[in-house]
């Protein structure tokens, strides 16, 4: 008979299932980022913990055999790579053991930079659909 995990419903019920080692580095990045992004929401997203922020998800953060990890998005941890050499990245990734977590002034300017870019996307957006609706209205007018 095989079990089947489901997805948990809340961060607490993802943290409940983790090692206390993994458990405590989750729960320091947590308060970090509320601390970083008041008007964050949690939410479980792709069965891992994330804060959503306007709607769009700001960052994840979740935990493998042997390492804990925050998701960002690449933007941030290009922008932070001399800060992050010490840890192991990827595009979108940063993997630390759960013993050493990710420092809070570090995460709080990855956090930072997220909304930023987050921001300068609404920004540009809101000026292309603008454009697009004054193109709109001259080829109306044109006929």
């Amino acid at each position: 008979m095989t079990v089947r995990m489901t997805s948990p419903q809340s961060i607490d019920e993802y943290l409940a299932r983790l090692s206390v080692e993994q458990r405590a580095a989750l729960q320091f990045l947590r308060r970090t980022i509320r601390a970083a992004a008041p008007k964050a929401v949690e939410c479980i997203s792709y069965g891992i913990p994330a804060f959503r922020l306007d709607g769009r998800v700001l960052v994840y953060m979740g935990a493998a055999r042997k390492h804990c990890a925050l998701y960002p998005g690449a933007h941030p941890i290009e922008a932070h790579k001399q800060a992050l050499a010490a840890y192991d990245t990827s595009k979108g990734t940063i993997r630390f053991p759960p013993d050493a977590p990710l420092p809070a002034t570090l995460v709080r300017k990855l956090v930072k930079t997220r909304i930023a870019e987050q921001a300068a996307r609404r920004s540009a957006s809101a000026g292309r659909q603008a454009r697009q609706a004054r193109q709109a209205r001259t080829a109306r007018s044109s006929r």
